[in-house]
């Protein structure tokens, strides 16, 4: 099965790149890769290769935001996408879903809307017969599945963030496919304002050095999201941002907090046992205790509920200056540790 990847949108020309492969550990991760793009043609690989949108009558023309109508029933396979939705206020326009769309937003959950596995495994004739205008999932996502989609009549949106920039393309992409650009903008400019402020109050403050993974086994460090919340909310970040690195390369780095937040994890994940299997009990973070999970949903959902996660994030960095708030779990018990190789 063929998958296509990401396409960005934006002032630049649209590109085509092809999928690198899909791994299966990241089955359910919101995103993967980054840019998105937006396609209204069966010929899918025409219209994403050219920066073109291809009609039914084989006619290309150059693919512009303005063109599309307000769509008015959305199946919606992202979970960023339908918080991003419930944002602008246009849930209602919400047809279809999945069940990880549900947990980070639960009145999708009402019984009103048809409610998918998840994107991957959701059959095409499942999407169709909820009859929706566009179809949103992050990519990479099913050729097969896409034309499809586009030979029913519905456009399809594929997302994949890398950035904080690339969500706030995303909030705004989304924003006029409803017709709700104004209210885009002003969620854009809160999320902007939270994150400036944040960034402001710790200005004056030493940055501890801070490592963040989205994953356990491989070890990958968090997306570029989080890495760019970090260093708002004051603290360094050690490794390339979704990088897959060693358990000895991060005790190397000695970092003073550490924060696990694993892709569909929730708030599960066993810090007592990672940091004491790792081999990292005499990391400046395991002796003060500063070991923490942040809630997958809100680190790892490129959506205004990054908020919550910067929050937590400012808390795990510089406690003296935030509060403690929810989605965050410390560390309660760390084994003694003993220099098996004391310095004489």
């Amino acid at each position: 099965m063929r998958a296509l990847n990401g396409v960005r949108l934006g002032s630049n020309r649209i590109g085509f790149r092809k999928n690198i492969g899909r791994d299966p550990v990241f089955e359910s991760r919101d995103s993967d890769c980054g840019g998105g793009w937006f396609a209204t043609s069966v010929d899918t690989c025409r219209a994403i290769g050219s920066g073109r949108a291809i009609d039914g009558s084989g006619a290309n023309s150059v693919v512009s935001m303005s063109s599309f109508h307000t769509v008015r029933r959305i199946a919606c396979l992202q979970p960023s996408a339908t918080v991003i939705l419930d944002a602008l206020g246009a849930l209602g326009s919400v047809v279809a879903c999945t069940r990880y769309c549900a947990d980070v937003v639960p009145q999708v959950a009402d019984g009103s809307r048809l409610i998918l596995a998840d994107s991957w495994t959701a059959s095409t004739e499942q999407i169709v017969a909820a009859k929706p205008d566009l179809v949103i999932a992050a990519v990479p996502y099913q050729e097969k599945a896409v034309t499809e989609i586009l030979r029913a009549g519905a456009r399809f949106l594929g997302l994949a963030p890398k950035k904080l920039a690339d969500i706030y393309t995303d909030i705004a992409t989304i924003a006029g496919t409803v017709g709700a650009s104004d209210r885009g903008e002003e969620v854009i400019a809160a999320m902007q304002r939270s994150i400036a402020n944040v960034r402001a109050g710790v200005s004056t403050c030493e940055r501890p050095r801070v490592w963040c993974e989205e994953w356990g086994k491989p070890l990958i460090a968090s997306q570029p999201w989080v890495a760019e919340l970090i260093d708002a909310a004051g603290g360094v970040v050690l490794s390339a941002p979704g990088a897959q690195t060693t358990a000895e390369e991060v005790l190397e780095f000695d970092p003073e907090v550490i924060i696990a937040a694993w892709c569909g994890a929730g708030d599960r994940v066993p810090l007592e046992k990672i940091v004491a299997d790792r081999g990292w009990l005499s990391t400046a973070a395991a002796l003060s205790g500063r070991v923490f999970c942040i809630a997958d949903e809100l680190l790892n959902t490129p959506a205004p509920t990054l908020l919550q996660g910067l929050a937590a994030l400012a808390f795990a960095i510089h406690p003296e200056l935030f509060p403690c708030t929810k989605g965050i779990r410390q560390i309660t018990g760390v084994p003694v540790f003993v220099d098996k190789n004391p310095k004489g």
